[in-house]
């Protein structure tokens, strides 16, 4: 494609989030480059996603985003606003099951969360959840263990304490579709797109950026460069050179996630719903064809596979794709575990504390979103408004990191500090240090 000579921004990124911030700073009337080396938008760390959304995390804020989020989600098509040749994705509101255990205090935090955004959520007594998934083994399982462990599969414990159930919850059912409609709404007002490209350079003067460098040679000026980059963030941020002032940085995760026939007498699918369960540390959603998608909650004793060079990983399944589908069994004894393997291998992009940073940088001009994959996926619209928002008061002038920005929730009619979401903020230690953010 010909390209201009200089934009207002270059977006490094095409996944989900990458696309919505384009979609947002186009609206706006910012002259856009999105840059990504994969053949289409949503190619990479997007289209691995289970593209679940859910209202709970850790954090308020989190909470807050993730419900102004499923608003976008359940109106997807007034939000893009144009239609897409390969069709708009399909979000379906299933709700949302999630097991009460010690490791989540029971979800006390969680509802009170709950409370102060407004988000409805209904207390599941553990002889109701049999209502819920048929067939379902109540007893407690806790600690996780391996197959190898002594003990693994048997009862710690007569009965988990119940669930929580949260009706504004669900999927949607094509990850990288989503991506492709944000490009499409983006394009509408003049965004541009560049695939097949890699980022070889990123230039500065004095403290400033001034654009990119493509491995081709081209160079592309811009005073404002954003890294939604996914696995691919710390490169990024290296080749900038703003790395070593961030407390909180990111790394690449290797994960996967295993696709498995619904267990007999089940019509998942039909009947089921988001589930997540910290008593066995997984979780599932339906899967077209009566099947169930399963990941892991990231318990201790699985250990974590963190890969150096996100172009360069084993992309085959392992045992532990046996061991998330046997941990499900024990909540569903029905499960029946295939002799042939499928799923998602794929890489998370992951910060110390598996919250996001949606922030400025210490060069002037460098922006980023990123340590998002695995959990940030159902944010991605109110992502791409809150970097439009950070982006436009930073270069207006605003100083971010002595006063953190402001960012309203319009469906919610509440504000919330961006600074949460800050390269410098402290280790949050109320995280669950896991995908469940």
């Amino acid at each position: 494609m010909p390209l201009k000579p200089a934009y207002d921004a270059i977006i490094i990124g095409a996944g989900v989030i990458g696309a919505c911030t384009a979609f947002e700073l186009a609206k706006k009337g910012w002259k856009t480059l999105s840059i990504d080396k994969l053949p289409e938008a949503g190619y990479g760390s997007t289209s691995g996603s289970c593209a679940i959304i859910r209202t709970y995390y850790s954090a308020l804020e989190s909470c807050a985003i993730a419900y102004e989020g499923w608003h976008y989600w359940r109106d997807w098509e007034r939000y893009i606003g144009v239609p897409d040749e390969l069709g708009l994705i399909k979000y379906h509101n299933t709700g949302c099951l999630v097991i009460k255990t010690e490791h989540n205090n029971d979800l006390s935090r969680v509802c009170e969360m709950m409370d102060r955004i407004g988000c409805p959520y209904e207390d599941v007594p553990v002889e109701a959840i049999s209502q819920r998934l048929p067939n379902v083994d109540t007893r407690q399982f806790e600690p996780a263990k391996r197959p190898e462990d002594a003990g693994f599969g048997e009862a710690t414990g007569p009965s988990i304490g119940g669930a929580v159930f949260f009706p504004n919850g669900g999927y949607v059912n094509d990850p990288k579709l989503s991506a492709h409609n944000a490009q499409r709404g983006a394009e509408q007002f003049g965004a541009e797109f560049l695939f097949n490209a890699e980022v070889a350079e990123i230039t500065t003067d004095n403290n400033r950026i001034t654009g990119v460098v493509l491995d081709d040679g081209r160079q592309i000026s811009a005073p404002v460069v954003i890294n939604v980059a996914g696995p691919h963030s710390a490169k990024i941020n290296r080749m900038a050179g703003v790395e070593d002032g961030m407390k909180i940085k990111t790394r690449a995760l290797r994960h996967e996630v295993a696709h498995v026939p619904a267990p007999d007498g089940m019509n998942f699918e039909k009947d089921g719903m988001v589930y997540s369960d910290s008593d066995i540390h997984t979780y599932c959603r339906p899967e077209i064809g009566n099947h169930i998608l399963i990941g892991s909650e990231d318990p201790e004793c699985d250990g974590k596979e963190w890969v150096d060079d996100p172009d360069n990983y084993n992309d085959d399944f392992s045992e532990q794709w046996n061991v998330l589908v046997m941990r499900m069994a024990q909540r569903l004894p029905r499960l029946h575990i295939p002799s042939k393997t499928r799923g998602v291998v794929a890489l998370y992009d992951v910060t110390d504390d598996w919250m996001p940073i949606y922030d400025r940088s210490d060069l002037d001009g460098f922006y980023m979103a990123i340590g998002t994959s695995g959990n940030q996926f159902k944010n991605a619209p109110v992502a791409g408004k809150m970097m439009a928002a950070l982006i436009e008061a930073c270069e207006n002038g605003h100083d971010h990191d002595r006063d953190p920005l402001q960012f309203h929730l319009d469906h919610l009619e509440m504000d919330i500090s961006l600074g949460s979401f800050s390269r410098n903020r402290e280790i949050n230690q109320d995280s669950s240090f896991s995908v469940i953010g």
